[in-house]
């Protein structure tokens, strides 16, 4: 009888849930949906791939908006636990996920990365999924064995293993952005399980001359670095994004220019509905806006980190920061990039981001952190 009794509990309604991790999400997703219309309808309406429609983006961040809060309202009442059982399974399908891209007819190429899988009317990026694969299986392993990572070859090495295996793989589509939140989100599990800083320092000293050759050998990364030394050698060209985000960012001012009232995504910004979007918030927000913006992010951090800290089980700790790790990596990084602090590369604005499977992604983890939430405060 208490295998049924399992199962009988496995979903139910979460009624202790934190509270205010739904509501600053939900604020940061309304706000996000707005940004994105005010964003992205000069580039829909000059854009046959948007079918010169104004309301393109919009109709889809609204629909994969549906989706994901279906999404995260049923993870949040399905007890986390469950994932422990099947992280092997999710660890091999984000594996074979970010092979298919490479298989003619699966896999879809865009400006000459292929980072996508087809779908019938949209499109799936299997680096999303990698992310939160790399948390649950981590969480699981860590969790499991009685693991020594103060042990850098026996304890340490298997995961950075797996780091690297996952790093093969994105550098192949290539997705440079994608690898350094899976690297440094993984990184983060592995310190906050127990490994010494010491180690990281020294991968570091590995990583980082890699990283550079890397660039050094790729034309357009090296293009990319000398940009962000001074983008304002070559405006016209490779400083062009970063130079129109900082015209954007700094012509807002204290309070913006008002809403929809922003000039450089009249065609400056390429895209400024994605990687961009920040630009045209400091635009028409202005300095207060984009202050109120990372603030509400802050709120998160350190609720999802509260979790983290009270969940009694290893599994849903790290599970949590692993999760709250994903959000914190990209928001870091994608308000680096757009100002001007670090090369530009890829990197979405969790919740203001155009994008259809990140969003849906995004709001299903953070259903998951709320079920563990709410099992914390049952105990």
């Amino acid at each position: 009888m208490a295998p049924q009794k399992e199962e009988e509990t496995l979903f139910r309604l979460n009624k202790k849930f934190d509270f205010w991790i739904l509501l600053i999400v939900l604020i940061l997703l309304s706000i996000g949906i707005i940004m994105v219309f005010s964003a992205s309808g000069p580039t829909a309406q000059n854009t046959k791939a948007a079918n010169n429609d104004i309301y393109h983006y919009l109709k889809n961040q609204l629909i994969f908006a549906v989706i994901g809060l279906g999404g995260m309202f049923i993870l949040m009442n399905l007890d986390y636990k469950i994932y422990k059982k099947f992280a092997w399974f999710i660890f091999i399908l984000s594996i074979i996920l970010l092979i298919a891209v490479f298989i003619p007819g699966i896999g879809k190429s865009i400006k000459g990365a292929r980072r996508w899988i087809n779908i019938p009317g949209t499109s799936f990026q299997p680096s999303e999924f990698a992310k939160f694969a790399i948390v649950v299986y981590f969480a699981a392993m860590l969790s499991r064995k009685k693991t020594d990572l103060r042990n850098f070859v026996s304890g340490l090495c298997p995961y950075i293993g797996i780091i690297i295996l996952y790093g093969g793989l994105l550098f192949l589509e290539p997705h440079m952005s994608g690898f350094i939140v899976i690297a440094l989100v993984g990184c983060i599990i592995l310190f906050a399980a127990g490994a010494k800083i010491k180690h990281f320092l020294l991968m570091g000293t590995v990583a980082v001359p890699a990283l550079a050759a890397l660039a050094i050998l790729e034309p357009y990364r090296l293009r990319r670095l000398t940009a962000f030394i001074d983008p304002f050698a070559d405006p016209q060209n490779d400083g062009w994004q970063i130079v129109n985000a900082l015209y954007a960012i700094g012509s807002g001012g204290l309070f913006g220019r008002g809403l929809g009232q922003s000039l450089q995504k009249y065609l400056y910004l390429p895209e400024p509905q994605n990687d961009f979007i920040l630009a045209v918030i400091g635009e028409e927000l202005g300095f207060v806006g984009v202050v109120t913006i990372i603030f509400l992010f802050c709120l998160f951090f350190w609720r999802g980190t509260k979790v983290a800290m009270q969940t009694p089980d290893m599994f849903g700790s790290l599970l949590a920061i692993g999760i709250v790790g994903i959000f914190a990596v990209q928001v870091v990084i994608n308000i680096a990039v757009v100002t001007s602090s670090m090369p530009v590369t890829g990197m979405q604005l969790p919740f203001f981001s155009a994008g259809g499977s990140s969003l849906t992604i995004f709001l299903c983890e953070v259903g998951i952190l709320l079920n563990i939430s709410g099992q914390v405060q049952e105990k």
